[in-house]
């Protein structure tokens, strides 16, 4: 058996052939294979099978020829100019300009993102910037910060101040005053739109505002305007240092404003300090007298929201909202409120009208409407931004606080002075805004 069997020799003969373009199983190409035993020789030649042709057609669809990409921007179909960039239309360096300007979403902001990483366009910095202010613009600093920390120039003021300013009004103010730091180790010397920022920063840090506001008058030589006072009262009010802020007023180069004024009173009135807000209150008399003569605006104009949802933006206005399922979902929201030991604060309606119609009238106050439409519209655990063109009454900022922790979902509420990112029973701004 063993001498039979060598004797036996395979020899294998594969014709030279340019590289396949299908896999070894699938070849079209024939295969030799010739055997001898005893100088008889067997040829057998093996050809397999192609694949059978297919039918099917293309998924992708050619872009049409001639399409304006800055045209659909403009007139708000981001998303089909952006899926259109994505099929292979052109898109030049003023198309990635209008689409970052335009952009509001940061799933789309983050798409536009990857075409212009593999666009000529990459290392262009006012592109670059326009792109960090798309990511703040959307809430997302953790993005903005990636894309701001690989950026090979930042000599700008502006770009450090976009990021320092997004970090304070998304709550990471240590973060803004961290990056305020690195700037000046750059060698970038500060503005006043800086300090002005950096006081922002601050939070209730008082030792750390008083050393920024003195490094802008003696190591900068900078003359601090309203805004930079205005910035140094909002720490000390924060702190509870209210007849300090009083003595710093007493002390300016100027006068002091109706703003500045106000400021201190709304401080001494949070920390419950009344005979100081009586003492601001005989100062502005005057003021307020002429103010109260002013027609008051149309509400119907200047109370507006905007509840952002999934893929969509709802607008109303406060006067015409006639959703009673809102209403109703409210109701039942202002009862378990109850139950976790929210109790109206009246001191915010001024009208003259009983208490029980005051506690009324707070419940029903825009942005609460805003929420209540939110949560009953969009799916659980959805996050709901409400953007208000008015600052938020101290009241339904303490019962939105509340509602997020009822309703387990985080509420962002943007109104005319910064972010209030509510979750869980708290608010980034640590109730001072």
């Amino acid at each position: 058996m063993e001498s039979s069997l060598s004797s036996i020799q395979f020899t294998f003969h594969i014709p030279k052939q340019p590289k396949p373009k299908y896999p070894p199983h699938l070849s079209p190409f024939p295969i030799s294979c010739t055997a001898s035993r005893n100088n008889a020789t067997t040829r057998t030649t093996y050809r397999r099978r192609t694949p059978p042709p297919t039918n099917r057609k293309p998924t992708t669809q050619s872009p049409p020829p001639d399409v304006n990409l800055i045209t659909l921007c403009k007139n708000g179909s981001i998303e089909q100019a952006i899926e259109l960039m994505s099929q292979g239309v052109p898109a030049g360096y003023d198309v990635f300009e209008t689409v970052l300007d335009s952009c509001t979403e940061i799933e789309l902001g983050k798409k536009v993102q990857q075409l212009l990483i593999r666009s000529s366009y990459y290392g262009n910095v006012n592109l670059n910037s326009k792109l960090v202010k798309m990511y703040v613009k959307c809430n997302s600093m953790r993005d903005a910060r990636r894309v701001f920390d690989r950026m090979r120039e930042r000599k700008e003021l502006t770009l450090w101040h976009l990021m320092i300013k997004g970090y304070v009004d998304n709550g990471e103010s240590d973060a803004g005053l961290l990056l305020y730091v690195q700037m000046r180790e750059l060698g970038l010397v500060p503005n006043g739109e800086t300090f002005r920022l950096v006081l922002s920063a601050c939070g209730d840090s008082v030792q750390d505002c008083l050393k920024h506001f003195k490094s802008m008058t003696q190591e900068y030589d900078l003359v601090p305007e309203i805004e930079h006072y205005l910035g140094v009262i909002d720490v000390l009010g924060k702190a509870g240092h209210v007849n300090e802020a009083m003595e710093f007023i007493e002390e300016m180069d100027c006068e002091p404003t109706v703003e500045i004024w106000e400021s201190l009173m709304s401080y001494a009135r949070i920390h419950g300090d009344i005979e100081l807000e009586d003492r601001v209150g005989a100062l502005l008399d005057p003021s307020m007298e002429a103010l109260d003569k002013l027609p008051l605006p149309n509400r119907k104009q200047s109370l507006v929201n905007m509840l952002e949802g999934k893929n969509k933006v709802n607008e109303y206005r406060n006067t015409d909202f006639d959703k009673e399922d809102a209403y109703g979902k409210l109701k039942g929201l202002n009862g378990q409120m109850r139950d976790y030991g929210y109790v109206p604060d009246t001191r915010y309606v001024l009208h003259d009208i009983d208490q029980e119609a005051k506690e009324q009238a707070l419940m029903y106050h825009s942005e609460r409407l805003a929420i209540a439409y939110g949560l009953i519209s969009t799916p659980a655990r959805t996050t709901l931004r409400v953007i208000k063109n008015l600052r938020i009454c101290g009241d339904c900022h303490n019962a939105i606080k509340i509602m997020s922790k009822i309703v387990g979902r985080e509420l962002i509420v943007r109104d005319n002075k910064r972010f209030h990112h509510f979750k869980d029973g708290k608010c980034s701004c640590r109730d001072y805004w």
